[in-house]
């Protein structure tokens, strides 16, 4: 690993102290180094306050150490005005010499701009440094903005013999497949995207509350479909833990394929990011119309011997584990 790409990997290590909390703002880890020392550092704060820029100067206690620092960050530094000023303004009016960017900003608002600026200042600018990291980094953000869509996630848990849920339930509450650790990995999750969405079956049968109740975090914006809207208004979905958007027959054609109109509807809501915890037919939904990113699937040790099979889907593993008893694997769209 080049001294380069070691500051890099530093910016994205502190950048993920953002995740959920920057959106629509982008999760940036900034470095500034001098001497080969790092002298100050910062990500971005939530959304209407700091930029990571902003914040790795602002920590630096000697200011004239910069105009002979590098300061690195994960993405290009903006160039416009929206809550806060341009960040690349500000690395220009410290004169900072030499800039080391992970990935560029596509976003039609900076798309390069930033980079010229800086160059036109007489900055040194080095981009693509452990890009295919930044941009994974960055997914949520440039998946919003490129494909005018939030980053979607499939979740679900299935037994050891491969059933979601149980044919027939006694009680309206969910049947626990994954053991507390597992469960409380999945509130933290929530934590960290900006919305849950199930069908109107996962309402009916568990009446979930799809908050953060096991982890310290935001509750997560709630989408429910409902055709209907024959959905009691006293299940715990409609309670005022967090706001709930219904897709019903008012706002979407269900005559029609139904993930891209719903994709469609959270990027007009300025949703970057969703999880899609169920239940099988909302999932497969997904999986058969081919709009998911990302799949993060649970194996428990109990079994069902019948009930109602887990998704049918194919995708890349890029990761797995162990969770006491439990079994997580995590696959990409390919």
């Amino acid at each position: 690993m080049t001294l380069h790409e070691t500051y890099i990997k530093r910016c994205l290590e502190i950048a993920k102290n953002g995740l959920g909390n920057t959106r629509p703002n982008p999760m940036v880890g900034s470095v500034i180094v001098h001497n080969n020392k790092i002298i100050g550092d910062g990500y971005t704060s939530a959304y209407g306050c700091n930029h990571a820029e902003v914040n790795a100067i602002n920590s630096v206690s000697n200011k004239g150490l910069l105009k002979e620092a590098t300061i690195y960050v994960t993405l290009e530094p903006c160039s416009h005005y929206g809550k806060t000023p341009p960040c690349s303004d500000l690395i220009i009016k410290h004169q900072i010499p030499n800039v080391i960017i992970g990935c560029v900003d596509d976003n039609e608002r900076v798309a390069g701009k930033g980079i010229k600026k800086l160059i036109a200042a007489g900055c040194t600018v080095t981009v693509g440094v452990l890009e295919d990291e930044c941009k994974n980094h960055h997914k949520r953000f440039f998946t919003f903005h490129n494909k005018k869509r939030p980053y979607i996630i499939l979740k679900w848990a299935e037994t050891s013999d491969g059933f979601i849920a149980p044919k027939t339930k006694s009680e309206q509450k969910p049947i626990w497949i994954t053991n507390t650790l597992s469960r409380q990995l999945v509130h933290k999750w929530r934590a960290e995207e900006q919305a849950i969405l199930v069908g109107k079956n996962t309402v009916l049968e568990d009446n979930p509350s799809l908050t953060t109740r096991d982890w310290i975090g935001e509750n997560p914006i709630r989408i429910v479909i409902d055709k209907d809207e024959k959905l009691s208004k006293r299940l715990h979905v409609f309670n005022k833990d967090s706001k709930t958007i219904l897709i019903s027959k008012n706002n979407t054609d269900f005559t029609k394929p139904l993930t891209k109109q719903i994709a469609g509807l959270l990027f007009s809501n300025d949703i970057n990011s969703v999880i899609i915890e169920g239940g099988a037919k909302t999932l497969q939904t997904f999986i058969n119309e081919n709009l998911w990113d990302e799949a993060r699937v649970f194996t428990g040790q109990i079994e069902f011997k019948k009930g109602i099979k887990a998704p049918n889907f194919k995708g890349k593993l890029i990761s797995e584990e162990n969770l006491l008893t439990d079994n997580l694997k995590i696959y990409l769209n390919d």
